[in-house]
């Protein structure tokens, strides 16, 4: 069964500082969990993102079991969205878009997330039971951050 986490949130930045933070690999381990272990393996050295794009990860998602996750960038629309796919990980299904619409506040940052556990009837029972609290979590840390980074109001 395909489930689909939505997500969104207000930025208040520049769409370019979005963008940058978001389609770079190297932030990903600074929104994610520390109990996650997120390492990305792929050395980059031009964070430019780009269709056809492989960036190779160690996490730990469940009880510190520490497993190989590669994602290839399968779109790219500069500046206004893209979409990681696994190609292999934990998930049966992963694919995660990520859009980024201007607004008078700054930027609106949309997530949807299709995915699907392996192993048909055991995968939905470990989704009901832990998996999908996993994920709130996961997005719910992410949002956290984000508003530290983003939304973080200064005193005067």
């Amino acid at each position: 069964m395909i489930h689909r986490i939505y997500r969104e949130q207000q930025l208040n930045c520049d769409i370019k500082t979005a963008w940058d933070f978001f389609s770079s690999a190297n932030n990903l381990s600074e929104i994610t969990p520390k109990d996650m272990n997120f390492i990305v393996l792929t050395k980059m050295d031009d964070d430019e993102i780009y269709e056809g794009m492989i960036i190779d990860y160690f996490v730990s998602p469940v009880l510190g079991i520490k497993m190989k996750w590669k994602t290839e960038i399968t779109q790219v629309d500069f500046q206004k969205s893209f979409t990681d796919f696994q190609k292999k990980g934990p998930y049966k299904l992963w694919n995660h878009h990520h859009e980024f619409i201007i607004n008078e506040k700054g930027v609106l940052m949309k997530d949807s997330v299709d995915y699907e556990l392996p192993l048909g009837f055991l995968g939905e029972i470990a989704h009901k039971i832990f998996v999908k609290k996993k994920l709130e979590h996961v997005f719910g840390y992410r949002y956290k951050v984000l508003e530290e980074l983003f939304n973080k109001k200064t005193k005067s």
